[in-house]
């Protein structure tokens, strides 16, 4: 029984977060459009988050070119750490760690800040005064999700090249010439298309769910913390999860 009411409860939450997508789509279409709310949602996730993603994809991929030449000295590899530093960068790392930075301090955001609205009975004043909560809440936090998102891996993946860099001329004593070239020569359009398309699939998961665990919330100020705690660890699992499927679609696909 427990297990049955489990699968329930599941394709519930399933049937529920479909009709929030549904109306969050329809709401980014129709009028009116609270342009405002667009902007301040994209400064605030898109700059607000600069900082920690600065700092993730500069140190990662400083650690990531380190390791990898750890691993290449012994075959005499060792100028190649720029190549493996760029895809996995521009692949891999990139998107899914700024968006698990994004998901940690935005969606949790989120999902405290619509969670508490629910239990001060603001988003019940918005529809009793004609207005879609929807619309004007959910529409422009999962838009900007997924507009600042491509633009913040974007800046990892730059600062964590050159990280890599860094360590390649000051540590391993490469050419700087060497590490460019390689960086150039090893990304393909294909690569580029993979690791813009990923952040806007990511961007959507973290705005949906932050917006759907907030909107859920019930339980008075315990239930948003719970909320909040539940939106970080369901975003990042539906990131690394969709992360994997969408790597076999772009290898079936672009390679």
């Amino acid at each position: 029984m427990n297990a049955l009411r489990l699968i329930k409860e599941i394709l519930l939450h399933i049937q529920e977060f479909s009709f929030l997508t549904r109306r969050t789509a329809a709401g980014l279409l129709r009028r009116p459009r609270y342009g405002q709310e667009y902007i301040f949602q994209m400064d605030e996730i898109g700059i607000g988050s600069l900082f920690i993603v600065l700092l993730t994809g500069l140190f990662t991929g400083m650690v990531l070119a380190l390791q990898t030449s750890l691993q290449l000295e012994p075959f005499g590899a060792t100028n190649y750490v720029g190549r493996i530093v760029t895809l996995s960068m521009v692949k891999e790392l990139g998107p899914v760690l700024a968006a698990l930075m994004v998901a940690g301090r935005v969606g949790s955001g989120i999902a405290s800040e619509l969670g508490s609205m629910v239990v001060s009975e603001q988003i019940d004043a918005m529809q009793a005064e004609g207005t879609d909560p929807v619309k004007k809440l959910v529409a422009p936090r999962v838009a900007a999700c997924i507009l600042m998102l491509p633009l913040l891996t974007i800046v990892a993946d730059t600062v964590g090249i050159l990280g890599g860099y860094v360590i390649a001329v000051s540590q391993l004593k490469i050419w700087p010439s060497m590490y460019w070239s390689n960086v150039w020569t090893v990304l393909e359009y294909p690569d580029l298309i993979s690791g813009t398309v990923k952040p806007m699939v990511f961007g959507y998961l973290v705005g949906m769910v932050g917006c759907y665990m907030g909107l859920s919330t019930t339980g008075g100020t315990v239930g948003v913390g719970l909320a909040t705690t539940r939106t970080v660890v369901a975003a990042s699992i539906l990131i690394l999860i969709s992360n994997f499927f969408l790597t076999k679609l772009f290898y079936a696909v672009l390679e």
